[in-house]
């Protein structure tokens, strides 16, 4: 299951995290994906969605 957002297509970001010795080890972040029930075409759907996508109004939320 890929962690993306089903309306804006978010995904994860990849780095270095880097140490006061100047060590660099990978590190990931993820986003803030949540499950809700959404309206999607006029059906009720389950769909991911990151917050800032819930947070906008981009989603119209179902019961």
């Amino acid at each position: 299951m890929a962690n993306r957002c089903d309306l804006c297509d978010k995904g994860r970001l990849v780095g270095n995290k880097v140490s006061h010795s100047n060590i660099k080890t990978k590190m990931v972040q993820r986003p803030n994906l949540q499950r809700v029930h959404a309206k999607v075409g006029g059906v009720s759907r389950r769909i991911r969605v990151c917050t800032r996508c819930l947070r906008s109004g981009a989603v119209e939320k179902s019961c």
